[in-house]
């Protein structure tokens, strides 16, 4: 699987989020119902002051490395954060591999993961996260970016 690295500026995400592993497909079952009460209540409609609109999932509070808990947020970048009832995060200026997908939005996904998590890579485990372009109506056409933190 292909990657480039970059360097990502500070960011600042506001969201909902969720503990979770990913030991016996947990973490699939969780991340998928936080996302389908995010979008079902309209939580994204309800953050202010927001940089692009694209939905980012983020995994962040890792215990270790990825067999280990973390923890996972439905989020979008924003330019300024402490929103009322919802989680704040500051991403910091840093390296990344970058990772750009096509496909159906949980499969392609879930195949770039099952992929990184077995690369050769520097992981730092501070900050990974996944931007979802919505350039697409159909949610097998999604064009999505993952950023993997490096030490």
């Amino acid at each position: 699987m292909n990657y480039e690295i970059v360097e990502v500026e500070e960011k600042i995400l506001v969201g909902e989020s969720i503990r979770t592993c990913n030991q016996n497909l947990q973490s699939v079952t969780d991340i998928g119902n936080l996302w389908q009460g995010v979008l079902s209540r309209g939580i994204f409609d309800r953050i202010d002051n927001k940089v692009t609109g694209k939905a980012i999932g983020l995994y962040t509070d890792y215990e270790g490395d990825a067999s280990k808990p973390y923890r996972f947020a439905c989020a979008m970048e924003v330019y300024q954060g402490d929103q009322t009832n919802m989680d704040t995060y500051r991403i910091p200026k840093g390296l990344y591999a970058k990772f750009t997908v096509y496909g159906n939005i949980v499969e392609a996904v879930g195949k770039a993961w099952q992929e990184i998590w077995h690369m050769p890579l520097e992981r730092a485990y501070t900050f990974d996260y996944e931007v979802y372009h919505n350039d697409s109506e159909d949610m097998n056409q999604q064009h999505i970016d993952i950023y993997v933190s490096l030490k």
